[in-house]
């Protein structure tokens, strides 16, 4: 109730903007935004109704060109949205029953767990099929090349959990379930998307795609280092049912419109309102799309997207008729889309958006790397240079328990190296990442990384170095005749 008398208030003391007045502010705020973080590309789309409030591209791509209205970018997780659209119209022409096991319009569908027999199509839709990346590591084992191998890879995998007693969010039952729609219709998953969804639409510059190879220059983001970004690409990942559309400002404002009208032509009501019902297991997560509200307590329907080096975020105001997507070209560590979001939000209802994040606190973070990998390499070298003093050192020619246990501190960095992963996962709470996925993540810390495993190593192997001379050279004078 407190919660509620307090937006009641709010919304009592701000007045929301006039539509015609909101893409000048969005303007101001994002190009402010873009200023004080280095962000090098954004597109926005703002609806209301069937109006284009707004449709903008800001910055450049990783190549350098202009970003505009009609820049294909990546959704990431914003196409799960589209994934589940496309079931639940097969649902609804009963090709499909949601609440039948998916092995039945998907043999080919098998785990190395029984109880994989028993996960419906509803289940992959609210993630709430069993499947976790505890029991799957899906981002660090070899990636798919299609949606039938995102399928066939399962074969050997088990469950976290029984199928429909948990949420757990996980790719994979998407990508499952977009297999799942190629199946049924006959058609390429891509096909499929064109020719019921994007076409219909008139989203005429999007699509989805399979893998990061197939992202287009325009669509490739970057990582921030030092305060400034760096466009690099992204990580191999597979990405098609899960986060693999590619769309562009003006055509997610005709999906916004869509979406606010109640997806007239492509589903029934009835069908609109179970893709937005959320799960006995967690009521905000419903088919493809996220329950929320806003800073002021507005009911939203949202999803958000990210990849290694791009961000998106969709987000619905059914209340006021508002749609807005936000596409930025750098990276989940990042959450550029995201704080975009949460502005342009603000903006629309009539608010102050929070002050642009000031990276000033990655840039002492990445400095501090930095300048740690430097003190480690010259430290290194001193070692290194000394390790003959250190052999000489020794009371005798044997590395006794107290000298190795001396070079134990040496070697650890080169153990969590390797061990990087299995660190991070338990830290994450279960979520997979491959090692190349955190070096994305923690750019400098995991070169500081890198630099101690290779100075650590080097110096070891520079002391038991010194100390084999000094044996060999101990008992060839041992040996010359007198």
């Amino acid at each position: 109730m407190f919660k509620v008398a307090l937006a009641a208030i709010c919304l009592a003391t701000i007045s929301a903007p006039a539509p015609a007045s909101v893409p000048a502010l969005v303007d101001a705020y994002v190009e402010e935004y873009r200023a004080s973080t280095g962000l090098p590309g954004v597109e926005v789309a703002i609806t209301k109704g069937s109006a284009v409030v707004h449709a903008a591209g800001y910055g450049e791509t990783a190549a350098g060109e202009p970003v505009t209205a009609d820049t294909p970018m990546a959704m990431a997780s914003v196409s799960k949205s589209f994934t589940a659209l496309a079931v639940m119209q097969l649902a609804e022409r009963g090709q499909v029953g949601l609440d039948e096991p998916v092995r039945r319009y998907l043999p080919e569908f098998t785990m190395a767990d029984p109880r994989a027999g028993r996960i419906t199509v509803r289940e992959l839709l609210h993630q709430t099929s069993g499947m976790d990346d505890s029991a799957f590591r899906e981002k660090s084992l070899p990636q798919p090349q299609d949606l039938r191998g995102a399928v066939a890879r399962l074969r050997t995998a088990r469950l976290a959990a029984e199928p429909g007693s948990a949420y757990s969010y996980h790719n994979t039952n998407y990508q499952v379930a977009a297999r799942l729609v190629e199946v049924v219709s006959g058609r390429p998953f891509a096909a499929y998307l064109d020719a019921n969804v994007f076409r219909p639409l008139g989203m005429r510059h999007s699509r989805t795609v399979d893998t990061d190879r197939d992202l287009p220059g325009s669509a490739r983001g970057h990582l921030y280092v030092l305060g400034r970004a760096v466009a690099v690409p992204e990580p191999a990942g597979f990405g098609n049912g899960s986060g693999g559309v590619l769309s562009t400002a003006r055509d997610m404002a005709k999906w916004l419109i869509a979406q606010n009208g109640g997806l007239p032509g492509l589903l029934s009501a009835r069908g609109v309102r179970e893709m937005r019902t959320g799960s006995k297991q967690n009521p905000e997560y419903a088919l493809g799309w996220e329950l929320g509200e806003t800073a002021l307590g507005t009911p939203v329907l949202e999803h958000g997207g990210d990849l290694f080096t791009s961000t998106a975020h969709q987000l619905l105001m059914p209340g006021s008729g508002y749609g807005v997507a936000v596409m930025a070209n750098t990276g989940m560590a990042f959450s550029d889309a995201h704080a975009l979001m949460a502005g342009i939000v603000a903006v629309i209802e009539g608010g102050r958006p929070q002050a642009p994040p000031s990276m000033w606190s990655l840039i002492l973070v990445d400095a501090f790397f930095v300048l740690l990998s430097l003190v480690t390499v010259g430290l290194a070298v001193r070692g290194v240079v000394r390790a003959r003093l250190w052999a000489l050192q020794g009371a005798g020619l044997r590395l006794g328990l107290w000298r190795m246990g001396r070079l134990v501190p040496y070697v650890l960095p080169a153990v969590l190296c390797g061990t990087v992963t299995s660190v991070h996962r338990v830290l994450a709470h279960g979520r997979d990442a491959a090692w190349i996925q955190l070096a994305y993540l923690y750019p400098t810390f995991m070169v500081w990384l890198v630099v101690a495993a290779a100075a650590g190593l080097a110096v070891v192997g520079a002391r038991l170095w010194a100390v084999a001379r000094r044996r060999q050279a101990t008992f060839g004078a041992a040996r010359m005749p007198m």
